[in-house]
């Protein structure tokens, strides 16, 4: 990750760059990202795949995929991108909205790369908490496990044959941890 503005910009601002390439603003300072790897981009994919089969027949909301820009903070702005993010439909904006989503998802899905420090990430996990997301996963696919972030709760754990369910985020979806993390 390297940051290359010396000059706050807006997300606005950002917006109207088009494309330079994967990054987040950061209190108004332009953060480059390197491409995600296989198992991420494998990994981030199935969950979004999962997540929007449940939602979407239930009409909950939206699923939105990798690199949806949300503004969680501003002056300076703060532009974030996870890599997978469900909004329920009381708060989704028309189509043919321009611009990033101004405030931060539901849930917000963050799949770690191997770059990825434990700062970056106890950053990322604050930043989406903080502007007020429900729950915020943190996803390790070399351990094989999702951390479940909240506020003001305990973190809860899951691996091996645990099935992740997050009430109130999504009441009733589950997930399998066994079969996100197998290789067929």
């Amino acid at each position: 990750m390297s940051v290359v503005s010396s000059k706050l910009i807006t997300a606005e601002q950002l917006l109207e760059m088009g494309d330079i390439g994967r990054c987040e603003l950061i209190a108004g300072e332009i953060v480059h990202l390197s491409p995600a790897s296989y198992d991420h981009g494998d990994i981030a994919m199935e969950i979004g795949a999962l997540l929007r089969n449940f939602v979407r027949p239930r009409r909950l909301g939206k699923v939105l995929a990798a690199e949806t820009g949300f503004r969680i903070r501003r002056n300076p702005d703060t532009v974030r991108a996870p890599d997978a993010a469900f909004v329920c439909s009381e708060r989704i904006p028309k189509r043919g909205t321009k611009g990033f989503f101004d405030g931060e998802p539901d849930l917000a899905v963050e799949v770690l790369s191997p770059s990825d420090g434990k700062t970056d990430v106890a950053n990322k996990v604050n930043d989406w908490l903080e502007a007020g997301a429900v729950s915020v996963w943190v996803v390790d696919p070399t351990a094989q496990t999702i951390a479940v972030h909240r506020s003001g709760a305990k973190t809860d754990r899951y691996g091996g044959k645990d099935m992740l369910d997050d009430e109130p985020t999504l009441p009733g979806f589950e997930l399998s941890l066994e079969d996100l993390f197998s290789e067929g």
